[in-house]
């Protein structure tokens, strides 16, 4: 099943975290490439998927951790103010930004590196991680799909073909998702946050506060590392500082994304792009 969700991501179908466990997100993921290949839709690994899913290349890669990581990561602040007042909303521990860097999970990683002490680890170290990129893309895309009740976005070229599958997560209230046609208005790669009092009427820091703050880039920002806003105001496609909710719980509007989706997708779309929402 890992081989199989490496498989996948490399085509940039996405199964959603990489854990090597046939969850929800993996199906869907399964059932996408078994249409593409003309395969019956079962969303299972059967044995006509697993030959076209089995991998010549290793599945896993060594990965050094460098003096750059570990001076990379800093604690993040436990309220809004606090968030505010930092250089940058960074990975806290090098867990989170190798398993962000191979698009798994934390506890994956945890179990291909039995014997290293996360606590104390050192420049230098040798990990064990999916060997996951997609593939570069060679053109922008000509449109995006957005499914609401199935919790997914996909790409397409401009003869139809799939470019990419990624989950995604929606608006929790079913009045905040916008349904029909939009459109790319601006794509900003590492981008800060506005937190607005008004936006967030259930924090009583905010409430207290009574004014704007101005969040810094960064993985752990609430938009992640890319914002692709849409012809709504509000409203856009973004990333997320908790990977493994996308799909899983929902938004205040948005259409939330892993930030390694976020990024690869920003790399494709275009101001003017059409984003048709669907049920």
């Amino acid at each position: 099943m890992l081989e199989a969700q490496i498989a996948l991501a490399r085509r940039a179908i996405s199964p959603g975290s990489i854990d090597g466990a046939l969850g929800s997100q993996t199906r869907e993921a399964i059932s996408v490439f078994q249409e593409t290949e003309d395969l019956p839709v079962t969303g299972d690994l059967d044995d006509a998927t697993r030959a076209k899913l089995t991998l010549d290349a290793p599945i896993l890669m060594p990965y050094p951790v460098s003096t750059n990581d570990l001076d990379s990561l800093q604690p993040l602040g436990t309220t809004w103010l606090a968030k505010s007042q930092q250089s940058a909303l960074a990975y806290e521990t090098e867990l989170e930004l190798v398993a962000e860097r191979s698009h798994s999970s934390p506890t994956l990683i945890e179990k291909l590196n039995p014997n290293v002490d996360w606590s104390s680890l050192s420049a230098g170290t040798i990990l064990q991680i999916p060997a996951v990129n997609y593939p570069d893309p060679d053109s922008k895309a000509a449109f995006v799909v957005i499914h609401l009740s199935d919790r997914y976005l996909e790409a397409f070229d401009d003869q139809t073909n799939l470019m990419l599958h990624f989950p995604c997560s929606i608006a929790k209230k079913v009045e905040k998702r916008p349904v029909g046609e939009l459109h790319v208005v601006v794509v900003i790669q590492n981008p800060n946050y506005t937190v607005d009092p008004e936006l967030f009427p259930e924090s009583d820091e905010l409430q207290k506060i009574g004014h704007k703050l101005i969040l810094p880039p960064g993985p752990k920002n609430p938009v992640g590392v890319a914002w692709m806003g849409l012809d709504k105001p509000g409203y856009g496609m973004h990333g997320t500082p908790n990977a493994q909710q996308v799909g899983r719980t929902e938004s205040h509007g948005c259409f939330r994304l892993a930030n390694w989706d976020a990024e690869y997708l920003s790399q494709i779309v275009w101001v003017g792009m059409p984003v048709e929402v669907v049920e």
